[in-house]
């Protein structure tokens, strides 16, 4: 392999304490029954325009929905002052894998500005080449609109290029793009799942990827 395509939540930061934090909290300044951390927790992996109606207990028309991504924009950038951190050993595998070559992308359901800013909270901004957020795509994950975008603007070969991600949507949009898949089991919420759409590779820590 020699592309290397990211998710960031729970694959390179943890930051499922964050998202917990900053869901609950926007849902309870407006006024609308707060989901459960599990919930919220099922939900990450795809964007809050998909996600945030189905927690809803109350029916959300358009505005409403709107209001509600923008508070959680706010209550978001202020929690993750507080709890985000990249896994273990991250830092070192991506240094590793930019001194032998390789190209490094992240595709998200963020926004690109957001996750630039944590990107770069976290100093590892610099290890990347480029990124794909939400609002570059017309279709979010798991379609597979955000690797294609990459592999169009920067003419990647498929065949050597890599999705890893934690959850399952983030298999399914590698295997819809026709790539590689790795699942990070080292933030999977549900492991199960993640192995259930049979990603090329099962790996245990970030170091495992010096191993592809």
């Amino acid at each position: 392999m020699q592309n290397f395509l990211f998710d960031f939540d729970s694959t390179l930061a943890d930051t499922r304490h964050v998202a917990v934090i900053a869901t609950q909290q926007a849902y309870k300044l407006q006024g609308l029954t707060v989901p459960t951390p599990e919930a919220v927790i099922s939900y990450m992996g795809i964007p809050i325009e998909v996600s945030f109606a189905k927690m809803a207990q109350e029916p959300l028309d358009e505005s409403a929905l709107e209001t509600l991504y923008t508070v959680f924009r706010a209550q978001y950038q202020q929690a993750e002052q507080q709890g985000m951190a990249p896994f273990n050993g991250m830092a070192t595998t991506l240094a590793q894998l930019k001194t032998r070559g390789n190209r490094l992308f992240v595709v998200s359901s963020k926004h690109s500005v957001a996750l630039k800013r944590n990107l770069d909270q976290l100093e590892l901004g610099a290890f990347f080449e480029a990124v794909s957020g939400s609002d570059l795509v017309d279709h979010y994950k798991p379609a597979p609109d955000g690797i294609l975008d990459l592999l169009t603007r920067f003419d990647l070969d498929p065949k050597t290029s890599l999705m890893i991600g934690d959850a399952k949507y983030d298999i399914q949009m590698g295997t819809n793009a026709g790539i590689a898949t790795a699942g990070a089991m080292w933030g999977a919420a549900d492991p199960d799942s993640v192995k259930a759409e049979s990603p090329t590779y099962i790996l245990a820590t970030p170091a495992d990827l010096l191993t592809i």
